[in-house]
């Protein structure tokens, strides 16, 4: 085993302290382990996720659809090697596909949702899962029918805590009235700030936990790209409106912030853009995604960056709500965001 990096890995809570979830500060997004960022090589993976392990890095999150079950096998593989109680599992249900395909179907029908789970409870090997989120919000069917069907199921002990992702205040507050929801997860970066224009508040009224995915605003705030050619040819970015010709260029600015303020708190721009969404608040558990080590190590040394209320200032002024050039996701991907 190697050596931590800390001798005790801090963690938060998400939901209300009494009943909440408690998980490591930063989480690991899977889903590039199994698509969309290009080759996959498992028994990379499977290295990078014991690692996570072994750093205090516990919360992982995966869902259904990510390689068509196969990430969530994956992680039914090192539940099979580490033992059940060594992580905290959050999976999401909701976006149906082909095998191949990008294009997505959304599903929230109360069957389904039952389906769903005992599906990836088979995957991941275990009889529960931590933190279930719908992982879309269907608009052809009212909330409260997939947040009843998931009440029946913790009532059953085979989900936790539920979750939603990126939903809008009203349908926020309508899940959160038929079960307590425990987190909203939704994309939250230097570079997309848009949970601040009310649902972040409204978790804050609530008490439910934020769980940001993309906080390196896919890879982008690191720094480490110079033009979309840096891409693998199947890496769903290619065709991701930030990325595209113009756009891209155009981003390159807020990089460049990043990149000085990095140099002056000596640390990477990877650090100092989670630093700063760890900075937002201790109910805020980001989750980068990585399948390589050095990458994961060094974005838990992100933990040990301290922001002051200056450059905190200082990053609000130079890069404001709005700053990002281009949409967050194709057409394709926007459906079920923000309903």
């Amino acid at each position: 085993m190697s050596e931590p990096i800390f001798h005790s890995f801090p963690t938060r809570t998400l939901g209300t302290v009494d009943d909440g979830l408690q998980v490591s500060a930063l989480g690991l997004g899977c889903m590039g382990m199994s698509e969309f960022y290009g080759a996959r090589d498992d028994a990379q993976s499977m290295e990078t996720l014991n690692r996570a392990l072994d750093l205090g890095i516990t919360f992982l999150d995966t869902a259904d659809t990510y390689g068509l079950g196969h990430n969530e096998e994956l992680i039914g593989r090192l539940i099979a090697e580490r033992g059940r109680d060594a992580m905290k599992i959050a999976t999401k249900f909701g976006i149906q596909r082909e095998k191949g395909a990008y294009a997505r179907d959304l599903n929230n029908d109360p069957a389904y949702v039952r389906t769903a789970c005992e599906a990836s409870l088979r995957r991941l090997g275990t009889d529960r899962i931590d933190l279930f989120y719908i992982h879309r919000v269907a608009s052809d069917r009212p909330i409260e029918e997939p947040m009843s069907a998931l009440a029946k199921l913790v009532a059953e002990g085979k989900v936790r805590h539920v979750g939603i992702c990126e939903v809008g205040t009203e349908t926020l507050r309508r899940a959160h009235a038929v079960h307590p929801v425990t987190a909203l997860q939704s994309e939250y970066s230097l570079w997309t700030r848009d949970p601040e224009d009310g649902p972040l508040a409204l978790c804050r009224e609530l008490g439910i936990g934020f769980v940001p995915y993309s906080p390196l605003g896919r890879g982008f705030l690191t720094g480490q790209m110079t033009s979309a050619d840096d891409l693998d040819d199947d890496d769903f970015r290619r065709a991701h409106p930030r990325f595209t010709d113009g756009n891209f260029q155009s981003n390159l600015s807020i990089v460049g912030h990043v990149k000085r303020l990095a140099a002056e708190k000596d640390c990477t721009p990877a650090q100092l853009a989670l630093a700063w969404v760890l900075a937002q608040g201790q109910d805020i558990v980001p989750i980068p995604g990585t399948k390589r080590l050095a990458y994961l190590e060094e974005n838990a040394r992100a933990l040990d960056v301290t922001l002051t209320p200056g450059d905190l200032d200082q990053l609000d002024r130079l890069m404001p709500p709005g700053i990002a050039h281009g949409e967050r996701y194709t057409a394709e991907g926007m459906k079920g965001v923000n309903v």
